[in-house]
């Protein structure tokens, strides 16, 4: 059966912060969706809704939805662990909970959580770390594959300075993501990412292993960490002297590509910057856990100004939050510090096209355009008895969004449709998969999803 949304509509064809004419926005909007996909977009009176089944969510805002573009899968019950710094609080909360992994159960229950915190959130696409344990990803895939939801993760690969627990080896780390890559990548919304955790717990063999898993494997995502905290990056070139730089770590290994996603990316020498321009490296910022953690401020206005692209990301559990909308305040917090404001359009963009462009997959989600996927949060920006008050005076969009992302939370996120399946507050049932997206053309998106074979 068709469904029609009816509501607000907006969406991004531009970047806010570097473009004019960027969004479309309509008063009375509707989209039409059929087999988990857009069929297509507009004002309400130009639909062709026969046949369809109307949901009339006026006057309720229709937006793509949230993507999440860096997050740790084993933290969820390490949020709000009180009082440490980085490798710290890697030790003391971190290390023993991702022990804690290698029980299928248990990672089964955290992955039913965490989407169910996805959905409540708005958000519909994640870019997610797994334990060391094939059996976090395992139970991730399979929970998100459940909801039809569009998900790239990858067990972390990490062979040192850990306790014994999450410790694999080079070799068993290649091993389990070969192995994971061929269960899992391209199989319905699914795909792999190559991920070592970072220098500090890789030797130099395994990030070789992880060089060599992306040469053959090249349109797999890499993620890790980057430049966090002042202690990491000392400590991390002190394990590595001969590297001219944290950056170079990588670099030698052969993972430095637009394909690799470097979440934090604080603390940058001039050549780090160079490079990651030069090759298309991705910097992904993660403010409400730099700022929990001490570590920072991001400078995403300078990464950009060179050319960098970036993502913006919960972090969850150094991040405070799974909403994408307080990553936004958050966000925007930091650029204040930086003496830089964040524009309040060029933040909505970030949390949809923005970091679909990030990820390769703007051919597909992101957007509402025709034939993208049907993943679509509903948000009211008079939610809460504060935020309807503070409505009453708003003037325009960029007033209501403003709300939204400062006073706003789960709470003013009314549905979240994955696939054109509306998950938010019940049971998830178990859907036919969704049917097969165009895919992306060669030259624009180096991560296109396909059939699994």
């Amino acid at each position: 059966m068709k469904t029609l949304l009816r509501g607000r509509l907006l969406d991004f064809h531009g970047d806010p912060e570097t473009d004019t004419n960027t969004h479309r926005w309509i008063e009375d909007g509707a989209i039409l969706i059929e087999h988990g996909r857009i069929v297509a977009s507009g004002p309400f009176s130009d639909m062709d809704g026969r046949g369809a089944r109307v949901v009339d969510h006026r006057p309720h805002i229709l937006m793509p939805g949230f993507i999440d573009a860096h997050i740790h899968f084993p933290q969820v019950q390490v949020v709000a662990s009180w009082g440490e710094q980085l490798l710290d609080w890697l030790n003391s909360y971190v290390f023993p909970e991702e022990g804690r992994f290698c029980d299928a159960a248990h990672a089964q229950r955290m992955a039913e959580f965490i989407l169910d915190e996805f959905s409540r959130n708005g958000t519909t696409t994640a870019l997610a770390f797994g334990s060391s344990h094939a059996t976090s990803v395992d139970a991730l895939m399979a929970a998100a594959e459940a909801r039809n939801m569009c998900l790239v993760a990858g067990k972390t690969m990490m062979d040192r300075n850990a306790p014994d627990s999450v410790l694999d080896t080079a070799q068993s780390s290649y091993d389990d993501s070969k192995a994971l890559i061929a269960r899992w990548h391209g199989r319905g919304r699914l795909a792999y990412a190559i991920t070592p955790r970072f220098a500090i717990t890789s030797t130099q063999g395994q990030l070789e292993a992880a060089g060599a898993l992306a040469r053959e494997h090249p349109d797999c995502i890499v993620q890790t960490h980057l430049s966090e905290n002042l202690a990491e990056i000392a400590y991390t070139l002190s394990l590595y002297p001969k590297a001219r730089d944290y950056l170079d770590i990588y670099e030698s290994v052969g993972l430095l590509s637009p394909r690799l996603h470097l979440a934090h990316a604080i603390h940058l020498e001039e050549r780090e910057i160079e490079r990651m321009a030069e090759s298309g490296a991705r910097a992904v910022h993660c403010p409400t856990s730099n700022l929990f953690l001490g570590s920072g401020l991001f400078a995403g206005r300078t990464l950009e100004g060179r050319g960098i692209v970036s993502a913006i990301a919960t972090d969850i559990g150094a991040g405070t939050s799974y909403s994408m909308l307080r990553t936004l305040a958050a966000a925007y917090d930091v650029r204040q510090l930086r003496g830089d404001k964040l524009g309040i359009l060029a933040g909505f963009h970030k949390a949809t096209r923005g970091n679909a462009l990030a990820l390769g997959l703007a051919h597909y989600i992101g957007t509402l355009a025709d034939g993208s996927a049907a993943d679509i949060v509903v948000l009211d920006p008079a939610a809460t008895p504060a935020m309807a008050l503070r409505a009453e005076r708003a003037r325009c969009l960029e007033d209501e969004l403003f709300i939204l992302q400062t006073m706003g939370d789960d709470r003013a996120v009314v549905e979240t449709y994955v696939a054109g399946r509306a998950l938010k507050g019940g049971a998830v049932d178990r859907v036919e998969a969704v049917s097969a997206l165009p895919p992306a053309p060669r030259h624009a998106d180096p991560l296109p999803l396909r059939r699994h074979r």
